[in-house]
């Protein structure tokens, strides 16, 4: 595990690490706080933050010790995967197949540094699984209160199985003492909520995470495409499909027959060959209830799409279509490697279509660009204030999340929209640069897009926005882009303004929004600004030739930084503060992140 991950390791934290989940656990490391004061508390389980903090202090603080200690959390994910196969085939070779495949599949491969609290929750829930398989119920009843103690949502696939187990055939004491083992990871999560009430007088986190989570979400029209979204996430997304489809065509043809065990070829009334076995019924309920519970929970609650969500679902999947392939074809080792072949290109090659970047290695690409830039602002604007959004903002004021040694002071807006950008004009306060970057990943001509109704849809119900292009921010703000890079459909840009902020002379014109799907990208030329919109495709397989690329001037066309390379700035220290440096406005943007699930 180390090794794969091992260009990874040196990263400086990406996105929710640095809005919640490091903030989260720096704070306890510091003041042993289970509370974290450097952003908002949000009721998440504290028991991340306490893994985190023990390796910091059994080591120090720094990104590679995180990513390693996580990377141990995904190999115990990984062994309990390995258990549950052998629990319910028998056989190592589907197990090793199925970590394998697991291991590999971009979504589990990407989290698997990365500190958020889902994988603990995996872990913890595949080990439970694979105990309640084996009848040992109290031991899985551990595992799922360690799970709840590690994402709070996690405690419905217990809930969900309890529920199954009242229902059952056994006897009534039997079944008692299922459901009251099942429901037991309850009550450690409701002890957590009641400390952090009587801490912060709110059960579920703050009011925020309580509408963007919960009261939010509750439309029917919003439930039924979040449904269908997380569907496609589990069956369809980062090449799932491949194993997916190809364990529907294997259940067309008839199991495999091979010879019986010489002890049933003793007994006259049992046939000497027989059909390859198939997981147990039993068993499959279990891995049906635990799926069905997840996609309807992820579906009415979650402010956020995020696939990571369904990370303890994955593995059964796969599970699932190993077998199948072994039941079904002699030669099934030959779908196994056609289905790891398809994960491979999914960690590099992006998706036809928009997706959160932490779900394969495009988040390396957007943490490269986020470094580049910041080194050019602290390089050529060491004492400017800066213009900017989360996360960047957070990157900037904040030493310990690697990517400054010193807090750069920053002015935050929400995002680069038009609203946004419009809204910057107005600020009381002075920045003399900007740091300008795709929030999203929304490169042009995706060649699957549903439609303006679809992108309505995305708008209302999963926050999705447009930036505006580099040059069209600075000529909004009366600035210049003197630097900016972009890649794979991410950008990043530096505007500088010559005086003050230059805002109040500079006007907003009116911005025309390219539809998604459209034919090319857009460049003007501006007085006073060097570059416009600069974006191009989504893969590295659909990039324009260079020689017909149309290139804006003052941008360099490909980032110079790869996956394997080193950080374009120095190994930062932890500051005295998580706090440090200055926040000129409040951000609405950093405020939903930090209060996803």
């Amino acid at each position: 595990m180390l090794a794969a991950h091992a260009p990874l390791l040196h990263l400086p934290y990406y996105w929710d690490e640095a809005g919640y989940y490091i903030p989260a656990a720096w704070d306890f490391f510091r003041t042993g706080s289970l509370i974290p004061s450097s952003t908002m508390s949000n009721a998440h389980p504290p028991l991340p933050s306490l893994y985190l903090a023990a390796w910091w202090k059994v080591f120090h603080f720094a990104p590679v010790v995180t990513r390693t200690a996580m990377c141990a959390v995904a190999a115990i994910a990984l062994t309990a995967v390995w258990r549950l196969a052998l629990i319910t085939t028998g056989r190592q070779t589907v197990a090793a197949a199925t970590v394998l495949l697991t291991a590999i599949y971009p979504v589990f491969f990407a989290q698997s540094s990365l500190a958020h609290a889902d994988l603990f929750a995996a872990a913890a829930t595949l080990g439970a699984l694979g105990f309640l398989l084996e009848e040992r119920i109290w031991l899985a009843a551990l595992c799922f209160a360690l799970a709840a103690l590690s994402k709070e949502t996690a405690v419905m696939t217990p809930v969900a199985l309890a529920v199954w187990a009242s229902w059952g055939r056994k006897p009534v004491h039997g079944r008692l003492v299922r459901v009251a083992a099942l429901l037991a990871p309850v009550l450690p999560l409701a002890a957590w909520y009641a400390y952090h009430w009587r801490k912060t007088g709110f059960v579920l986190g703050n009011p925020e995470y309580l509408r963007y989570n919960a009261t939010a979400t509750l439309t029917a029209e919003r439930v039924l495409l979040a449904l269908g979204y997380r569907a496609m996430h589990l069956f369809l997304h980062m090449n799932m499909f491949v194993p997916v489809a190809l364990m529907v065509a294997c259940l067309l043809l008839p199991p495999v027959e091979e010879e019986a065990h010489p002890d049933a070829r003793k007994d006259a009334s049992r046939p000497e060959w027989s059909g390859r076995p198939r997981i147990a019924p039993s068993h499959q309920v279990i891995f049906y209830i635990t799926i069905a519970a997840n996609l309807i929970l992820f579906s009415v609650l979650g402010g956020a799409l995020l696939t990571r969500y369904l990370l303890p679902l994955y593995p059964l999947v796969l599970l699932l279509a190993v077998n199948t392939f072994r039941r079904r074809m002699k030669e099934w080792s030959a779908l196994v490697a056609l289905s790891a072949a398809a994960f491979v290109v999914g960690l590099f090659v992006n998706p036809p279509y928009r997706f959160a970047p932490e779900d394969n290695l495009e988040y390396v690409t957007v943490i490269h660009l986020h470094q580049a830039a910041i080194g050019e602002v602290v390089a050529h604007f060491p004492k400017a204030t800066v213009l900017t959004a989360w996360p960047v903002s957070d990157e900037l004021r904040k030493p310990e999340l690697g990517y400054v040694q010193q807090p750069v002071p920053v002015v935050e807006i929400d995002n680069f929209t038009a609203a946004a950008v419009g809204q910057a004009r107005t600020l009381p306060q002075d920045y003399s640069a900007a740091l300008v970057f795709s929030t999203k990943y929304d490169p042009p001509r995706l060649p699957f897009f549903l439609g303006r109704r679809s992108e309505q849809w995305d708008e209302r119900y999963f926050d999705f926005h447009r930036d505006l292009p580099a040059g069209v921010i600075a000529r909004a703000l009366g600035g210049t882009v003197v630097w900016g890079e972009e890649r794979k459909g991410q950008w990043v840009a530096v505007v500088r303004f010559e005086r003050g902020t230059g805002t109040r002379e500079a006007q907003l014109e009116p911005v025309i929004n390219l539809p998604a799907g459209s034919a090319g990208s857009q460049f003007f030329s501006v007085p006073g600004v060097r570059s416009d919109e600069y974006r191009e495709s989504s893969s590295d397989e659909r990039h324009r030739n260079e020689g017909n690329w149309p290139q804006p001037s003052g941008l360099r066309r490909e980032s110079r930084h790869t996956w394997l390379s080193s950080s374009a700035v120095g190994p930062p220290q932890p500051s005295d503060s998580a706090s440090s440096g200055t926040i000129f406005s409040r951000s609405a943007a950093r405020a939903k992140v930090n209060n996803r699930l």
